[in-house]
């Protein structure tokens, strides 16, 4: 019974993560109708930025050593929110009531953003930060000399272009220098050390220990959603979120800057996502193809929860991540190890991490039969029509 309560608390803790991931993505696809491939992506770049927090508090040790890890949450959190709330305003912004091109577009940053850690450099950086300090100057300009010109558009883009293959080229210069030219990351894995105050057992529930990450992952996340929540129905903007998600042009026509929220909730998302990423560096080792691993698993939630629904998100959540950590580990077989002739050949059928995943597929699939829009459907206006 021991190890059965274990793989429990383990479901629960990877159901608390993808709780996590998959509420960002709830409120962006609820309000925005956005499928974002790339979202996968925001935990891996969440993961490194804790990493990255890790290696700047290492060397001082001590107590400041052992708050690196509440600092890595803000930082991803933050970051994260940044890079989302840019591609909100760069891209996809330009493609919103176009899903396929959305979905292509943000399949593509996906690629982008995983290439970019593995590869990642000081001369890169340098170079993508000159490209873009020189398109925005020259797009400024442009805009100022030819601001009402049927060719701006036109000369913006390729000015845009032109400052690219400046800084491509001024970044190739700089990996003449080996120092500048060597990857911060690189292909392989990261591994982070959690403090020790999350190391260890925090007490025992009838003679069976709680791992104290599993427990500070689920407190977390419980934190989180509260705080979440609150967001959505307390606060202003929350408030605006919530009647853009009833009604977009009803919202717009009553002075609702609809842009603004577009940037607030893609930027949201984002930021739970990261600190989704940062809560994984807790369980194992990363790399850069963290976010196909959960990506999956974020959108099941989403359709099995029902869209924008955050009670329907947590219970799927927890449900997916029991089913995948019970029966994957096939920790049912030891507990109960005189199970009837056929429940037990399906259970060491499905035992398995992959196979585990096949038989939340099948739930889902039977589940949709009888609930299409999920366990709590979105309502609203919006929805009717």
């Amino acid at each position: 019974m021991e190890l059965f309560f274990s793989q429990l608390l383990d479901g629960l803790s990877i159901g608390s993560v993808l709780l996590l991931a998959a509420t960002g993505l709830a409120i962006v696809f609820g309000l925005m109708g956005v499928i974002n491939l790339a979202h996968g992506e925001f935990l891996m770049l969440g993961a490194y930025v804790t990493f990255v927090v890790q290696g700047i508090f290492k060397p001082m040790g001590g107590i400041l050593f052992e708050l690196y890890f509440p600092i890595a949450l803000v930082a991803s959190f933050v970051v994260t929110a940044l890079v989302g709330a840019l591609l909100e305003r760069t891209l996809i912004r330009q493609l919103y009531g176009r899903p396929l091109e959305t979905l292509l577009a943000t399949w593509g940053v996906s690629l982008v953003l995983i290439q970019l850690v593995r590869s990642v450099s000081t001369a890169m950086l340098i170079g993508i930060l000159v490209a873009i300090a020189l398109g925005w100057f020259a797009a400024k300009m442009l805009r100022t000399r030819f601001e009402e010109k049927l060719f701006l558009p036109y000369i913006v883009g390729l000015s845009w272009i032109g400052s690219s293959l400046i800084g491509i080229a001024f970044a190739s210069w700089l990996s003449n220098i080996r120092p500048l030219a060597s990857a911060w990351f690189g292909p392989r894995n990261i591994d982070v050390t959690a403090p020790k105050w999350l190391q260890g057992s925090w007490g025992k529930i009838a003679g069976i220990e709680l791992p104290g990450i599993r427990i500070f992952i689920i407190l977390l996340s419980a934190i989180l959603l509260l705080a979440t929540f609150w967001f959505l129905n307390k606060s202003v903007w929350g408030l605006r979120m919530r009647a853009v998600t009833q009604n977009r042009q009803m919202s717009n026509c009553l002075g609702i800057p609809t842009d603004k929220v577009d940037c607030i909730t893609f930027a949201l998302g984002s930021g739970l996502a990261g600190v989704a990423g940062a809560a994984i560096t807790l369980l194992g080792s990363v790399g850069p193809n963290l976010g196909a691993a959960y990506i999956v698993s974020c959108f099941m939630v989403i359709v099995l929860g029902g869209v924008g629904n955050l009670l329907g998100t947590v219970l799927a959540s927890f449900l997916l991540g029991i089913i995948q950590s019970v029966i994957g580990s096939g920790s049912l077989l030891i507990v109960f190890p005189n199970l009837p002739g056929s429940v037990k050949g399906f259970v060491e059928f499905f035992a398995t991490t992959s196979m585990s995943l096949v038989l939340v597929f099948i739930f889902i699939i039977a589940f949709l039969q009888f609930r299409p829009n999920g366990m709590f459907p979105q309502k609203g206006r919006s929805v009717e029509n």
